[in-house]
């Protein structure tokens, strides 16, 4: 899943030092539950079992790295199934969530698309925001006084359960806690708390996957569990990736070498390394079911999809031919495209070849294959490809994108695939939303179909 996070919003803080009288349990068993509190909006996707009720063992044991806790309280427990609010006249309360005046415009930290991209999260140096893709709308807002920067906001789909972490030059929370966010009952409800920062947040309806430096915990929803840890080469940006079908609990990392990443099939108990880059990673996605894996190094000029479950290499595309860097990947639903941004100012989607076959294939081959002015030129082309197949460069026969669109380049964008058919939805560090689209035959340059500033003030929604 796409995010950026600002390059300011995890500033020096000071990390307690463990109690001496905290509980020397790893894994505390508290009575508050989440799992008989998923609802209906979780009936289709049933929880998976337990990694450990599998055989599964960790890996390694709790280091002390990390600690976590349930808050107590006579409040009910929380339930995932509550919805944010989708507009002001569904909720009557819904401008007590909002400052009683006009406040500046608030500095951006970091922005990321739910599971389904239908959404996205804005962390602030005040609090954070929920946003509609489709249409554009502010759903939600929490402003915080008195240190309210929030660095990581991880939403849950739509359901009222967040993950948050502080950031900014005055956090709202240390940036070595995770806070478990119910605003079902507008309070924290659970805490993870790590002795390094953490650079990145996952979840899933049943896992919370949390990102240090060089190492990553996986722990059960339910009652935070420790399930399992991971270490990884150096991870400044947090990557990580986990699938979101249920009974397919796939989750990627990078590896312990440069250039490789890590995939865990927690149902098949299956650990799979693939050196997918002669340079470091520098980011990648995954697609819902786990099946399929982009990778992109810091290189920046090549894209590469693997099928996660033999590491093989299925399909390379060229982004171009100067260095870049790599902001994000996105698979459509259907995996038959492939969107690519990066601070050369352009957003790239290429056509997939996976399923041979298949109609969707065959769609997608069309498609990833623009008509040229005429067939005369192309026919030249794929001779010489053939005929010097050997002898040319391979930059000659690269796979380039189908469709672009041209943004201000070196200012950091993300990239998801919208709802509407052929579109893709585009969100800034700048406070710019994008949603523009592509024609699959004719390929070229997107067209614009609307452009929103998310950080304006209210009044403007």
């Amino acid at each position: 899943m796409a995010t950026l996070s600002s390059a300011f919003s995890s500033p020096s803080w000071p990390l307690p030092e463990p109690s001496s009288n905290s509980d020397p349990n790893p894994n505390p068993s508290p009575n508050l539950s989440f799992a008989s509190h998923f609802g209906d909006e979780l009936t289709s996707m049933p929880q998976q079992p337990s990694p450990q009720s599998e055989g599964y063992e960790p890996d390694g044991d709790d280091d002390g790295d990390s600690s976590h806790e349930f808050s107590n309280s006579d409040h009910p427990p929380p339930s995932l199934s509550t919805p944010f609010v989708q507009s002001a006249s569904a909720n009557p309360n819904f401008h007590e969530t909002l400052s009683p005046t006009p406040s500046p415009v608030p500095s951006l930290l970091h922005v990321s698309f739910n599971q389904d991209h239908g959404c996205f999260a804005t962390g602030t140096d005040q609090g954070f925001r929920i946003y509609n893709c489709d249409p554009f709308r502010e759903i939600f807002r929490r402003d915080f006084d008195h240190g309210g920067g929030i660095g990581i906001v991880e939403m849950l789909f739509r359901c009222n359960i967040l993950a948050l972490v502080g950031g900014g030059p005055d956090p709202r929370y240390p940036v070595n806690k995770v806070m478990i966010w119910d605003d079902h009952q507008s309070r924290c409800i659970g805490e993870l708390a790590f002795r390094s920062e953490v650079r990145g947040v996952r979840l899933r309806r049943d896992r919370i996957v949390v990102v240090l430096e060089q190492k990553i915990f996986v722990y059960n929803f339910a009652d935070l569990k420790l399930l399992h840890q991971i270490e990884t080469i150096a991870n400044p940006k947090g990557l990580c990736a986990v699938s979101q079908v249920a009974g397919s609990l796939v989750l990627v990392c990078p590896g312990l070498q440069k250039g490789q990443v890590r995939v865990e099939h927690y149902a098949s108990k299956r650990t799979k390394f693939i050196m997918a880059h002669d340079s470091r990673i520098a980011c990648f996605a995954l697609t819902q079911d786990g099946q399929l894996l982009a990778t992109a190094s810091t290189k920046g000029t090549l894209v590469r999809i693997f099928n996660t479950f033999d590491g093989a290499l299925l399909q390379e595309v060229r982004r171009g031919a100067d260095r870049a860097e790599i902001y994000s990947l996105a698979f459509s639903p259907t995996a038959q495209w492939l969107a690519v941004s990066s601070d050369k100012g352009t957003v790239h989607v290429f056509g997939l070849k996976l399923n041979s076959g298949s109609p969707a294939n065959e769609n997608s081959r069309s498609a990833s294959e623009p008509n040229l002015a005429n067939n005369a030129s192309s026919s030249s082309l794929s001779f010489i490809k053939v005929s010097f197949a050997g002898v040319l460069p391979k930059y000659f026969s690269s796979e380039w994108s189908v469709a672009q669109f041209r943004l201000v380049e070196g200012s950091p964008y993300i990239v998801a695939f919208g709802h509407q058919k052929n579109t893709v939805v585009i969100l800034g560090l700048d406070g710019s939303f994008y949603r523009c689209q592509f024609d699959p035959a004719t390929g070229g340059e997107m067209t614009q179909v609307e452009y929103q500033n998310f950080l304006k003030p209210e009044e403007a929604f």
